[in-house]
């Protein structure tokens, strides 16, 4: 990642930050117009976060104690859950994808998969796997390995015949076949896939948090609602969308990066 496409990422940033800012604006407005407790202001979700959060030392990039407890295990959960994903859904892609015969066989099998919820197997993580990172994990996992998976298969099916061909006449096949040809042609597809379930990641930390964990933003979350401490609960709202955020552009700069061939490709097709 060169200082250019990261100096790029911040630009875009800041000439769309104006939207950003006006619905801030409208928010306050909003919020205090009406007066409803339930709904406070971005003034007073600020300065929760602020004091929840982000009250550490400048050394420590203003992280406290509570922001550790919370971001680690949160982080941690989503980013395995969401590699174990991707390494199952890009493997079992790439098979399936270049054998329409195993593809046929599964294809039930996988509509089955991608039309269950999530949520409603947690009860059943919880039994497999008790209450816990594993649970969390898995729950994850089996959520976001959909997208993954499904694109890959597209992705690795669409590969041209000529570039196989090609590759062929000049020797390569086997395992330099799949690297050097096949996925290279499907990367564009994996990559959206990726794309959208490092989404879903995050909103399935939420939800095993919610249910099966003590720790994280969703616990917090959970604590603050019970406890009717209503600018906290706002607070890992805002903060969620913010990561969730953050994570999306940091994605997109590893993407133009490791895709910048085929961009250049389609620049030149058309």
């Amino acid at each position: 990642m060169t200082l250019s496409s990261v100096w790029r990422a911040i630009t875009r940033l800041s000439a769309r930050g104006w939207l950003a800012v006006l619905l801030v604006v409208i928010w306050e407005i909003a919020a205090r117009a009406v007066g409803d407790s339930y709904f406070p202001p971005p003034t007073k979700i600020v300065p929760a976060m602020r004091d929840l959060w982000f009250s550490g030392p400048a050394t420590h990039f203003f992280l406290n104690s509570k922001a550790i407890d919370d971001f680690v295990p949160s982080l941690t959960h989503l980013f395995t859950g969401w590699l174990l994903a991707s390494v199952v859904g890009i493997a079992l892609g790439i098979a399936l994808g270049r054998s329409r015969t195993a593809s046929d066989y599964v294809d039930p099998l996988l509509q089955l998969g991608r039309a269950m919820p999530p949520p409603t197997l947690i009860p059943f993580f919880i039994i497999v796997f008790h209450l816990g990172a594993t649970m969390q994990v898995a729950t994850i996992a089996f959520g976001v390995v959909w997208p993954v998976l499904l694109n890959t298969i597209d992705g690795a099916r669409a590969v041209d015949a000529l570039q196989l061909d090609t590759a062929e006449v000049f020797g390569i096949t086997g395992w330099q076949r799949l690297w050097r040809v096949i996925l290279p042609a499907a990367a564009p597809k994996i990559f959206a896939g990726l794309r959208v379930s490092l989404s879903f990641a995050v909103i399935l930390m939420v939800v095993s948090e919610l249910i099966g964990g003590t720790t994280g933003i969703g616990a917090q979350l959970l604590t603050a609602q019970r406890t009717f401490a209503l600018p906290e609960m706002w607070a890992g709202i805002v903060l969620l969308g913010i990561l969730g955020y953050l994570l999306n552009e940091a994605f997109l700069l590893v993407e133009g990066r490791l895709l910048a061939w085929h961009a250049g490709a389609r620049r030149l097709e058309t």
